[in-house]
């Protein structure tokens, strides 16, 4: 079993989070896959963000808000 620290992206809105999982990578089964841990953090940044608790969301992400430079 090998563990990797990858980033992973989550957007809602105008609102992008890099999060930061750890990506399990085995012989067998479905690999790669994620923590329960790490799936449920993902899910609790993009919970946050369609609230727009950027605190929340800030806590267990980088935020980023995107803004359109043409249109």
């Amino acid at each position: 079993m090998t563990r990797r620290r990858r980033t992973k992206l989550v957007r809602e809105g105008e609102y992008v989070a890099e999060v930061t999982v750890e990506v399990i990578d085995t012989e067998t089964g479905w690999a790669p896959y994620l923590s329960l841990e790490d799936a449920q953090k993902l899910d609790e940044v993009r919970e946050a963000l369609r609230r727009e608790d950027l605190k929340k969301a800030g806590q267990l992400a980088r935020l980023f808000k995107l803004i359109p430079i043409a249109g």
